[in-house]
């Protein structure tokens, strides 16, 4: 809804809210002292925070930021298929319904060096506990709804999940995010798979019932934002699903001709090169699905947080990842065995051929030495 439709009586209703809730950086102003907070973090000095350090695990020492190239992302072209999922949210009359919306970008961002571009933006940093690794969480006053502050959470795997941020601060986080990439993806298939989720303040116990959040309003500050973390957490792997989704359908394509050409007796044109290539990218995306990714495990972070961990597993049940993993590995094991039967047969062709060569080349020899002998 436009800002110019809003009736008289909600008009009153934002003016009371913004009484209610101070600005974002009283909010975090005020927080409980450290020394009463179980966790052992605050966001009480959320301006004066120091510089942290973020490992990259795949590429080395991070970049430094003199010497970072904009990655030229490929240029939009249209999707004739479905997405893998859609959650869109029904639209709701509800005023203080609010927005949680996750993307997957690229395989990788620079993590260090994106914080300090964020910091010079005007964007402050949030601290987690320190078994948070790889996680970057910006506040915003640039909210799309004065019921709760903005917030950003970004992966190093590539992924960015928005709670409650205006269109144009989510366009100019994308845009500093661009400079920031590891091997992105196309910009239409960024916003085809993505996931998004309603949620709302209310009284009880945070939980996801009927696909939208809800958020308990009593918080205090930082048990609010690890429980937007762990909702956070479940859509970053549902999005970069919906990705690896997106690439195994690509490659099915590639490959889908071959057992019609196979049945009915013609020539492959496939060297073994190219076999040995296609091989290669199904072990790329086994190997990421199976081993480098949090999809067949729970991650650490929720061993001694029962509630977090109830808030992720319910969040990833919603999201089917367990099931869409699983249709993924036996399209893997199909695509294997095909490949596997094409390598097999260019095996025995070049075999084949090896024999004949030799077949021939004793023949010659059979045919000099009778000539040798007549003559």
């Amino acid at each position: 809804m436009s800002r110019g439709n809003v009736t008289t009586s909600v008009k009153t209703l934002n003016h009371q809210t913004r009484e209610v809730l101070p600005p974002f950086g009283e909010r975090f102003g005020s927080v409980t002292p450290i020394n009463d907070n179980p966790l052992g973090w605050s966001a009480k000095k959320l301006l004066k925070i120091p510089k942290r350090c973020y490992p990259v695990v795949s590429t080395g020492q991070t970049i430094p930021k003199q010497n970072i190239v904009p990655s030229k992302r490929p240029p939009k072209a249209p999707r004739t298929k479905q997405p893998s999922r859609s959650t869109k949210p029904l639209f709701s009359e509800t005023e203080d319904q609010m927005q949680c919306i996750a993307y997957a970008t690229a395989d990788e961002y620079h993590l260090g060096n994106l914080s300090e571009d964020l910091s010079a933006e005007g964007y402050i940093e949030i601290n987690l506990p320190k078994d948070a690794a790889n996680i970057l969480v910006i506040g915003t006053e640039n909210s799309a709804k004065q019921y709760d502050s903005g917030m950003i959470f970004l992966f190093r795997e590539g992924s960015v999940v928005f709670w409650n941020v205006e269109n144009k601060t989510v366009k100019n986080i994308m845009q500093v995010l661009e400079r920031h990439e590891i091997q992105p993806y196309e910009t239409a298939l960024v916003h085809w798979e993505n996931e998004e989720l309603n949620y709302r303040r209310g009284e009880g116990q945070s939980n996801l019932h009927n696909g939208e959040i809800l958020l308990n309003c009593d918080l205090k500050t930082d048990e609010d934002i690890l429980e937007k973390f762990a909702f956070s957490n479940a859509l970053c792997l549902s999005v970069k699903l919906a990705i690896w989704e997106s690439s195994l359908d690509m490659f099915v394509e590639s490959i889908q001709s071959i057992p019609e050409i196979l049945k009915s007796r013609k020539k492959v044109k496939l060297s073994h090169a190219d076999v040995m290539q296609k091989i290669g990218e199904l072990f790329a995306l086994r190997h990421r699905i199976n081993l480098s990714s949090d999809l067949l495990i729970t991650p650490d972070f929720y061993w001694d947080r029962a509630h977090l961990e109830q808030l992720y597993d319910k969040t990833c049940q919603f999201l089917s990842i367990a099931r869409r993993v699983k249709v993924m590995n036996e399209k893997l094991q199909h695509c294997m065995d095909l490949t596997d039967l094409m390598r097999n047969h260019l095996n025995e062709k070049h075999a084949l051929r090896l024999e004949w060569m030799i077949v021939i080349l004793i023949t010659i020899e059979v045919m000099f030495e009778l000539v040798s002998r007549v003559f």
